[in-house]
Formats: C-alpha cells, sequence, structure tokens
C-alpha cells in the first residue's frame, strides 16, 4: 500500500521544435544582414541599465537558477541589444554551475534544489536521468563580486527589494532574509535591492515585480503558510519604487502580474486524473463506493449532495479535495454513525471488530468532515501529480497509532482516494477569487505608476493569457502553455523558458518603442527566438 500510485499525467509524444542545446546559442548581439532602417535608442538612454525584479528577472529557469538560464535572462538578451545603441556592460550574480540549487557552508539548503529536467514522461529531478550531482553554489564559500546590473532576486515580493538586512545571512533563520540575495550584497549584508541598484546610477531600468505578491499564495494553494501582500503595501512599494529609480532622470519600462490560470503549474493537473485502468483501481471501486456508500447517506440526509462520492470503474474519476470554505460537518458525521445500529456491522466488514465502531465513526467524522470530489472549476497544483494515489505516511502514522491494522490504515490513506487532498494542493474557486482580485487591483497600480511617470509598460497578463489560450506566434515559432511542449514555460510551469524570456524581450523592446520612439522593431532587431532553446539537456552540468 505504501507505494500504491493511480496517477500518470501523459504528454503524449514529446516534440521539441528547433530545440539548441544552450552551447549551441550564440550570446552576442544579433545584427540582421540588411537592417530596414538604422538602429537608434530615440530619447532613451541604455548606457547605465539596471533590471529590478524576482525569479522572472533572474533568468530562473526549470525550478532553479543556474549559468544557462541566466545568460538567457530577460534583461541580459536586452542587454545585448541595449550594448547596439550605446548600452554600457552588464553583469550578473551568476552561479557556479549548472546544476542549480544552493548549498550554505557545504550543506544544502532545503527547497533550493538542483534543476528539473525532462524524464521521458514529464519533469523530474536532474538526479533521477544524469545520477548523482552536487550544487557547488555556497552562499557563504563562494559569492560572486557585485555591482550587479541584473538585480532580480528569485523569491522577492514587492516590499522585498526595500527591506534592509534582506540580503544579510544572518537573518536566514528567522527567514528574513533570502539565499540569493545574500550572494548580491558581499560587504554591505544590510543594503537594500533598491539601494544596491541606485548606487549604480541607472539612467535606464526595468522593473518587473509584484508576482510573487500572489504567487506564492498560490503556489501554496491558499493554505495560509504564504498570505497575499496586503493592498496598502503593495502601493507604498511601487511608488516608491517607481518614484526612487526615476529621481534622477533615468526612463524605464514596467510589466505587470500575470494570472495563475494562465500559468501551466496551474492548468497541467486535471481534476480527474485517476484512470480506473491503472493499478487494478478498477478492482478497488466496489470497496471504495462501500466505504463512501455510507458516508453519502449522511450527505444525502443533510442535504450536501456536492459532497457525494461515487467511483467509476469505467471512467476518470476526480480526486476527493478538503474543502475549507465548506460548513465542517465533522460531528454530524460522527454523531450519525454512532447512532445507526448497523454501523457495527459495517465496521466488522473493514475487518475490524464491533468495538472499534466508535473509533471508526469517529475518523470519518475527522477525515470526511470538510470534503467533496473536485471538479473542472478546481486549480490542482503541479506537484500534487507526484502525490496522488500515494499512501500520505502521517496519516499511516496516525491511524496505526489508533491501533488500527496497517492494511486498514493503509487504506484510508491514499492521497486523493480515501485520503482527501490537502488545502495546499488544491486552489478552489473561492480562493481563485481572491487571487484574481488581488492581481487586478495590484495590476492597477503598477498601470498607474507607469503611466505617471511616463514608462514603457509590458502587458505581461495579457501576452501570457495569450499563451494559454491557443499561443503567441513571433517569426517562424508558435509557443504556448502547454507544459513540456508548448515551448514558452519551462518545466516548473511556473517560469519561462529562454526562448519565452526572447518572446518576453522582444514584447520589452516593443514596449520601448512606444514610449521612448526607438526603433528595434522596425530596424529589425528583435530577437529571433528560435535560437533559443525550450529545454536543456541533462548533460548540462
Amino acid at each position: 500500500m505504501k507505494n500504491l500510485k493511480y496517477i500518470y499525467i501523459s504528454l503524449g509524444i514529446l516534440v521539441f521544435t528547433a530545440c539548441n542545446d544552450p552551447e549551441d546559442v550564440d550570446l552576442e548581439p544579433e545584427v540582421m544582414a540588411e537592417a530596414l532602417v538604422e538602429l537608434n535608442a530615440g530619447s532613451a538612454d541604455f548606457s547605465t541599465y539596471v533590471s529590478l525584479g524576482n525569479s522572472l528577472t533572474a533568468g530562473f529557469t526549470d525550478n532553479a537558477l543556474f549559468i544557462a538560464g541566466q545568460e538567457n535572462s530577460m534583461p541580459n538578451l536586452l542587454s545585448a541589444k541595449f550594448a547596439l545603441v550605446g548600452g554600457g556592460a552588464f553583469s550578473q550574480p551568476l552561479m557556479n554551475d549548472d546544476i542549480g540549487g544552493l548549498l550554505a557552508g557545504g550543506t544544502q539548503i532545503e527547497g533550493f534544489n538542483p534543476r528539473l529536467v525532462f524524464g521521458g514522461a514529464g519533469p523530474v529531478d536532474l538526479e533521477e536521468v544524469a545520477g548523482p550531482v552536487a550544487s557547488t553554489t555556497d552562499i557563504i564559500l563562494n559569492n560572486p563580486t557585485g555591482p550587479f546590473n541584473n538585480m532580480g532576486v528569485p523569491g522577492a515580493k514587492s516590499f522585498h527589494l526595500l527591506a534592509p538586512g534582506y540580503g544579510n545571512a544572518a537573518n536566514l533563520a528567522a527567514k528574513l532574509a533570502n539565499p540569493y540575495f545574500v550572494r548580491m550584497t558581499g560587504a554591505t549584508p544590510d543594503a537594500r535591492i533598491l539601494e544596491l541598484a541606485m548606487a549604480q546610477s541607472p539612467t535606464f531600468f526595468s522593473l518587473w515585480i509584484g508576482n510573487n505578491d500572489v504567487l506564492g499564495y498560490a503556489l501554496s494553494g491558499g493554505d495560509g503558510t504564504n498570505l497575499i501582500t496586503d493592498q496598502p503595501t503593495f502601493d507604498v512599494a511601487i511608488n516608491t519604487l517607481v518614484t526612487t529609480l526615476t529621481s534622477s532622470g533615468a526612463k524605464g519600462v514596467m510589466a505587470n502580474i500575470p494570472y495563475v490560470t494562465s500559468i501551466p503549474h496551474f492548468t497541467t493537473v486535471p481534476h480527474d486524473p485517476i484512470d480506473p485502468a491503472e493499478n487494478d483501481f478498477a478492482a478497488q471501486v466496489p470497496t471504495l463506493n462501500t466505504v463512501y456508500g455510507a458516508l453519502n447517506q449522511v450527505y444525502n440526509a443533510m442535504g450536501e449532495t456536492a459532497r457525494v462520492v461515487v467511483f467509476s470503474d469505467s471512467l476518470n474519476n476526480a480526486v476527493v479535495i478538503k474543502d475549507e470554505s465548506l460548513t465542517d460537518i465533522s460531528a454530524q458525521i460522527t454523531g450519525a454513525f454512532n447512532a445507526n445500529p448497523a454501523f457495527p456491522v459495517f465496521v466488522t466488514q473493514l475487518g475490524l471488530s464491533e468495538e472499534a465502531a466508535p473509533l471508526v465513526a469517529s475518523l470519518l467524522g475527522a477525515t470526511y468532515g470538510q470534503t467533496r470530489p473536485a471538479t473542472e472549476n478546481d486549480l490542482l497544483v503541479l506537484p500534487s501529480s507526484n502525490v496522488i494515489g500515494t499512501v500520505n505516511e502521517e496519516s499511516f502514522a496516525a491511524l496505526s497509532a489508533a491501533d488500527l491494522p496497517p492494511a486498514v490504515a493503509g487504506q484510508f490513506s491514499v492521497e486523493g482516494i480515501t485520503l482527501p487532498l490537502g488545502d495546499k494542493w488544491v486552489l478552489t474557486p473561492e480562493e481563485q477569487d481572491e487571487i484574481k482580485i488581488a492581481t487586478d487591483q495590484f495590476n492597477a497600480t503598477i498601470t498607474s505608476a507607469a503611466s505617471a511617470a511616463g514608462l514603457a509598460f509590458v502587458d505581461a497578463n495579457q501576452l501570457l493569457q495569450d499563451l494559454d489560450q491557443g499561443g503567441v506566434t513571433d517569426g517562424d515559432f508558435t509557443l504556448t502553455a502547454n507544459l513540456v511542449t508548448g515551448g514558452g514555460f519551462s518545466l516548473d510551469g511556473v517560469h519561462l523558458t529562454a526562448r519565452g524570456y526572447a518572446l518576453m524581450a522582444n514584447e520589452f523592446m516593443k514596449a520601448i518603442d512606444a514610449a521612448y520612439q526607438s526603433n528595434f522593431e522596425v530596424s529589425g532587431s528583435l530577437f529571433n527566438i528560435g535560437n533559443y532553446p525550450t529545454n536543456y539537456s541533462p548533460a548540462l552540468q
């Protein structure tokens, strides 16, 4: 039972369109042989370009930061074009390898792991394909020396760009610092991200921040461990950033926040992934329906028909989830079972004695008091694909400690089947509404700040919606939001591929053209996105 698994995400036949290995990509500035018109910067001054943001600015991809991804970061690509019209050198806090992951004094930092790669059916950890790997980037032993033009810090929220001590290793234990920013602060560990950016006297900047102010909540399934930033804090952060960055006359470009419903991290795992043909699931349907049949009687008696669970032996089945927006009827379930004279007989069908009936009634009430089948309106986060159908070890241990036999404890601990998926694995419609409302309000702040300061503006939200709703064509290539095969999103389902970052860089240049009368587009100076890879080889280390 402990290795039971019922879910496989079918990604079909993997087709990479013109997937170059990163070593094949020429990162030198591209110059068209016959430009339509001579390239010019318009009223923009790119001599000192500084980029501020989070992982999307840093070049994060495949759930990690590594050299090849950083070299294909959107700001680094932009700097190559800016260099054609007076832009200066562009420095990045490069990692030590193409493995990804972070160490602190030789010990792997929890949650900062090597990159994902394609494993034949979907994303897997690098070690599953390449064998043992060892990260070499250590925030205590080998940090690079700044200043850095790319001030993108993975994980940063809007207000973190203003926070002192966010790059001080002494604050890591209290979770008030970010390991990626610790690498960048050098001899000034308490310096703010904005402070280090302004110390370079930028003449031009890009600011793409705010995604994590809602994304952190979404990635945690809205379970309360990572809250949405409050509106006043966000407003102060954005307006302070823009006011400061433009205080010496610098021009710049801003981008807004995409909807999570456009991101494959939230759209890849279906609500009904349990295939009865897999792992003999069909043979277990009668037993499952016997158990849920007893619960369904209580649900129906209470008029809670949306909670009824019936498994099929011929059609794909929805997972069972815990929905904290539902009224908790744990006590009513337990009471109904204890009052039913037939319940002890039902308990014996599970291989238990009649004396166990009160215990089982209590356990069923506690487990199923706020549960229902998932619907197409629920969004399951991508990591749930590795959990659904497996035995939850904590539940197994707790039930075993309650004197249930191991076989029964295992049977009632199967994630998404007998054990409802926890809040962290699912975004319910109510949680999605919270995220959308916050995103719209944050985007209104970003748009207003950009407009008031006369900055160029990129509607990244619309671009990623277009990726999700049919795709975006650039030159000879069409990118979509499909995981693995779409070419736009990397294997973590949140961050872009190198080709996706090249597409975004083109959108930034178009916005700069519109605001400052440069002519990147009409001069034929945009990127050919086909020259940038959609995947990185496991051998790249």
